[in-house]
């Protein structure tokens, strides 16, 4: 990082406040209750909105006891597709890259169960609830699509968003005819749904052409724009207020059809209204995680080493939209191969859209591609951390390009030392707790893009010696604002107790999208630039007044320490920050910044953070119950902000992971196409008892690539290497090698 910031003027590095392990600065408020979410807004007049959905899969809707509905005490109004106020978009256009094709009671059609087919708005959510239940619908019904067999396979044109959905290096068909070892592996991963503490809700008023939102939302300005868009405005008669967001997951970055149909209601009615999802709403309008059947081929040479990676998936998406789980581009950065292949199939099936569910593709991808590396281990008679220490990849091996940092290894050692691997009989079934339960050791490697988007900041130095930063951030719960109120401090050359960080709101600069794991390089870029500007602003008044104690400094320069600028020439010379906006009359003085990645290094290096997660498991030799009893990560994800939030995330993605290898599965019935586990009670997530022993180690890295910060994402990345970890440890507890996630009893016994 360039420690100045023009010819004349310096500035610390990171460090007063960055790398602190400060505590969250929402942590308060959180768990006092003081923190105002969405549905806890109330403006006067205030009505409430309750969808009711679709109890069939594929049809459409014949007929609506709207007056029934309306008779209820306390109901205002009913919305149809017969009396909903017109919108300026067709809901059926992507209009913008990151757009789907929503329901938005344009027609009669029904296309997934519990798509909403009309609103019912009241005095009290109570009222409203009640009459959605009178409307008591009736369809014309067509036999429901679900799942891999009863859909409509098709070649997508693209996965994730704009993804290619084939990669092709070299011949690998030749590549496994010539090859010593060939080992096939087939794993399915089923639906998964967004379950965040807080579901989707929305609080819309109107006041003549300009609108106001309380939602939660992971990308504001641009979804500012996008509801300006629906509605025929201009984006700056929107205000978008999302401070507090109760988990996101990727669900909350995309604007839904519950949303536009609140803003309708609020049109239709002339008064504020709430639409809060209930949990069994949660399945099917506000995206999910596709299912996944995947194959992935391995071959090695003599010395073991691998010759080819062949991998294809086919995953599910909706009838009328497409977004497709990029599972097998996974397989294209982790391990070093002359032969690549991936490629990917779809399935159509009523439900609603998928969408990005965290570490889209790598999550299911990994799991595939790590149980398949252990099978090739096993066939190889290795261990198979040293079968993934002999296949370390030098180069990235899709592009070919050198990776902006290499401390895979490092990760692969300290974790394997931390964990205890040293040892581990490569028989399965040997090991057993002073319980007799089985007992098995697995692992998997963890690797996740770096990207970086783009970013807006402003920062303003004040004569009282404080500062106001600003972007239009989101932080969904994982200490966003925190770390980038540090950065910030850091900016701005204050400490952080100095700092007032605002954001959460869109008429503040744009702080890009909170996704990706890109948000803390991208925001917290642009906040670090606009410190720097309002500082080398500041000290270019400093150093040409000749009443300051800098005056003169230009060729020497001056650096930004705890609110003073320091002569580097003579630094028991130095002015601060009141004193020199004093002299100059300013009240104030004004920096803003924008965090972008250097388009030369995004060129020439590939960017990732890489870990290595080490699972331990635990497995009733009669009943085959499996207890994840140990996980320990060991990750390298550039410069660290907040250890303690890094560390956090990172636990959490592997708690993330122990769901999704044991817990997560969501079913559909295929006769109807509703869900059947709707809930969560029937919907399992892991709660402590699941996992009583989680370590993350933070592995020192600087990448001097990836952005001025060195900072890369740690959000998503614990999920992808733990899936496939889990699965290798119940291998190696029981000789039984997974097929599906989540892993049921029934497969072992």
């Amino acid at each position: 990082m360039p420690d100045t910031l023009n010819p004349t003027a310096g500035h610390v590095k990171l460090g007063s406040n960055s790398g602190q392990p400060m505590s969250r600065r929402d942590g308060v408020a959180k768990v006092t209750g003081a923190a105002t979410y969405a549905a806890d807004n109330r403006p006067d007049g205030l009505l409430y909105a309750v969808y009711a959905g679709a109890g069939i899969a594929r049809g459409r809707v014949t007929s609506l006891g709207v007056g029934a509905a309306k008779a209820h005490p306390g109901v205002v109004e009913v919305m149809t597709p017969e009396n909903r106020p017109p919108l300026a978009l067709d809901p059926d256009e992507k209009h913008h890259f990151f757009a789907w094709r929503i329901e938005a009671l344009q027609n009669d059609t029904v296309r997934y169960a519990g798509q909403p087919i009309a609103v019912v708005i009241a005095e009290t959510l109570e009222a409203a609830t009640e009459g959605a239940r009178l409307l008591a619908p009736t369809y014309d019904e067509e036999p429901a699509r679900i799942g891999f067999d009863g859909g409509e396979a098709y070649d997508p044109p693209t996965v994730g968003i704009g993804g290619n959905p084939t990669f092709e290096k070299g011949d690998a068909e030749a590549a496994e005819a010539r090859s010593a070892k060939v080992v096939e592996t087939k794993i399915a991963t089923p639906m998964q749904y967004h379950n965040a503490m807080e579901p989707h809700a929305i609080v819309a008023q109107w006041d003549g052409d300009r609108l106001t939102i309380d939602t939660p939302n992971q990308a504001i300005v641009m979804a500012r724009g996008g509801f300006a868009a629906y509605f025929g405005i201009p984006p700056e008669n929107v205000t978008l207020r999302s401070p507090f967001l109760g988990g996101g997951f990727g669900s909350k970055a995309i604007l839904v059809g519950p949303q536009l149909l609140c803003i309708l209601a609020a049109k239709l009615t002339g008064r504020p209204v709430k639409l809060t999802l209930r949990r069994d709403q949660m399945y099917g309008p506000v995206q999910h995680r596709g299912a996944t059947r995947q194959t992935v081929t391995l071959g090695t040479d003599g010395d073991n080493r691998l010759t080819m990676i062949k991998h294809h998936s086919v995953a599910t998406t909706s009838s009328f939209d497409e977004f497709i789980e990029g599972a097998a581009n996974a397989s294209q950065n982790t391990y070093a191969t002359p032969v690549l292949k991936s490629s990917h199939g779809a399935v159509r099936q009523d439900t609603g859209t998928p969408g990005p569910m965290r570490a889209p593709g790598e999550a299911t991808g990994s799991a595939a591609l790590e149980v398949a590396m252990d099978r090739m281990a096993e066939e190889a008679g290795m261990d198979p951390l040293e079968f993934r220490l002999l296949n370390y990849a030098e180069t990235d091996p899709a592009s070919g390009k050198e990776y902006s940092s290499k401390n895979l290894r490092e990760c692969y050692a300290e974790g394997a030392k931390r964990f205890g691997w040293a040892g581990r009989p490569l028989t399965p079934g040997m090991m057993k707790d002073e319980h007799g339960r089985l007992k098995g050791w697995g692992m998997g490697t963890a690797m996740f893009p770096a990207p970086m988007f783009q970013a807006q900041a402003r920062a303003v130095l004040k004569a009282d010696g404080t500062a106001v930063v600003e972007t239009a951030g989101a932080d969904m719960g994982q200490g966003a604002w925190t770390a980038l109120a540090q950065i910030a401090a850091d900016g701005v050359g204050l400490p952080a107790d100095k700092v007032e960080f605002l954001s959460g709101t869109s008429d503040q600069p744009d702080g890009g999208v909170a996704g990706g794991s890109g948000h803390t390089a991208t925001a917290g870029s642009a906040l670090f630039a606009a410190g720097s500007d309002a500082v080398a602003k500041l000290a270019e008044i400093a150093m040409k007044d000749p009443d300051s104690p800098v005056f003169g400094a230009d060729n020497a320069g001056v650096e930004a320490r705890e609110g003073r600028l320091v002569r580097l020439d003579d630094e028991s010379r130095s002015d601060s920050y009141a004193d020199i906006l004093a002299r100059a009359g300013l009240s104030e003085i004004e920096g803003n910044g924008t965090g972008a990645r250097n388009p030369a290094d995004a060129e020439a290096r590939a960017m990732f953070s890489h870990g290595a997660v080490f699972a331990e498991v635990l497995i009733d030799p009669d009943l085959y119950q499996i207890r994840v009893s140990r996980l320990v990560g060991a990750f390298a994800a550039g410069r660290i902000i907040n250890p303690k939030l890094a560390a956090s995330q990172l636990n959490g993605g592997m708690i993330w992971g122990v769901g999704f290898a044991l817990h997560e599965e969501g079913i559909h019935d295929p006769r109807t196409g509703r869900p059947v586990n709707g809930d969560l009670a029937g919907y399992h997530v892991p709660v402590n008892a699941d996992v009583p022993f989680v370590e993350t180690l933070l592995i020192d890295e600087e990448d001097h690539f990836v952005n001025a910060l060195g900072v890369k994402g740690v959000g998503e990345m614990g999920i992808s290497g733990t899936v496939g970890a889990i699965a290798n440890a119940v291998w190696h507890a029981t000789g039984k090698r997974v097929t599906s996630f989540p892993i049921h009893i029934s497969a072992l016994l």
